[in-house]
């Protein structure tokens, strides 16, 4: 019996060494957003963190029209201006999941609360958003297509389909490690 004991323990230690080395090979990882508008002017950066339940972005913005915003982590790795930004694709999701926070299958995975930009169009603002990691997995961000961050022009009503009504995208930019 002392014999099982003993064994049992080092199992149990050993599972939650592994554990934690698990958790802090994924804890820290980092990822940055150069934010263009349609003509490639410069409006911001995010820094994305992952952190133990999902991932907090750091945003900082400049000239963006003040007013609500949708802000949303879209399925495509691409901002071709040209085209509205419409090569990101739409939001980043990895099952039947709806848009927005009201629907009862929602939300999806690159769903984000509204921004509230001020008069001067700066923004500082930090995001937390448990639906995507920056490691591996079905929710990652750094799929075969990698992925990317949008903010729209008006801001979302976390309902209607497929995307808040929140208008164009205003601002895009490829999520990058």
């Amino acid at each position: 019996m002392h014999m099982f004991i003993k064994a049992a323990t080092a199992i149990v230690g050993a599972t939650l060494v592994f554990s934690s080395a698990a958790s802090a090979q994924q804890g820290g990882m980092t990822a940055k957003v150069s934010l263009v508008d349609a003509t490639g002017k410069a409006m911001g950066t995010a820094q994305l963190t992952q952190v133990e339940k999902g991932v907090l972005v750091d945003l900082d913005l400049k000239g963006v029209p003040p007013g609500a915003h949708g802000i949303h982590i879209h399925q495509t790795g691409k901002c071709d201006g040209a085209a509205k930004f419409t090569s990101a694709g739409g939001h980043f999701t990895v099952a039947s999941q709806e848009h927005g926070y009201h629907s009862s299958k929602g939300p999806h995975a690159g769903d984000m609360p509204n921004l509230m930009v001020p008069e001067s169009g700066a923004l500082k603002q930090q995001i937390f958003t448990p639906g995507v990691t920056l490691g591996a997995g079905d929710n990652s961000v750094f799929d075969a297509d990698g992925s990317a961050l949008v903010i729209h022009a008006k801001g979302d009503d976390y309902r209607s389909q497929p995307a808040g009504d929140s208008g164009d995208r205003i601002a895009c930019g490829v999520i990058e490690k």
